[in-house]
């Protein structure tokens, strides 16, 4: 199939809109990070529930798996132990914030590198076939699942000292007018 000058658009408008999707989330993540005491990243709700901690680590696991070779070897790559990702260990918060920046930086180097004539190849990830867009797009849902809990979990932590990350409680009539709707 031959590529038309508006699919090329189209395609470039993806990757374009996914970068800064992903953008969004690791900066939502942040910002809700850093409104919590760092010796709070490794508490847990109960002993079923997961850190923040544990959620950066199973997102970096995710991501360099993932990423790393991402077109030419399958996305779960042998030397990941997932199932470690979510054991209770006691992080340093630098750590925490080390795998962090590594996770996401694996994922946008590969970004960085994508052109339109990507999106259409076939990828592995555990031996299943996707086309690089649905493998994004599968990324994109799973991180936002896990930056969510990350958020609700900060905003636990924070309590009444929490300050949004987007519009503030009974504030969108403000908010609206403010945009002119």
């Amino acid at each position: 199939m031959v590529a038309t000058k508006k699919h090329l658009m189209i395609e470039s408008n993806y990757l374009e809109s996914v970068k800064n999707q992903f953008t969004q989330l690791k900066t939502m993540g942040e910002k809700a990070m850093a409104q919590v005491p760092e010796n709070m990243l490794n508490w847990q709700y109960n002993p079923e529930t997961n850190s923040i901690a544990i959620i950066v680590k199973h997102l970096a696991g995710n991501m360099l798996s993932r990423f790393t070779d991402f077109l030419t070897s399958d996305g779960e790559k042998k030397w990941r132990e997932r199932d470690g990702e979510f054991e209770n260990e006691p992080v340093a918060p630098e750590k925490i914030h080390e795998r962090w920046n590594q996770g996401w930086e694996c994922l946008f180097q590969v970004l960085r590198v994508l052109t339109p004539n990507d999106l259409m190849k076939t990828v592995l990830i555990r031996n299943e076939e996707h086309t690089v867009m649905d493998a994004l797009n599968r990324q994109l849902t799973h991180y936002a699942g896990h930056v969510g809990q990350i958020i609700y979990i900060c905003k636990m932590i924070a309590d009444s000292h929490w300050k949004s990350l987007t519009i503030p409680k009974k504030a969108s009539q403000e908010y609206n007018q403010k945009m002119g709707l």
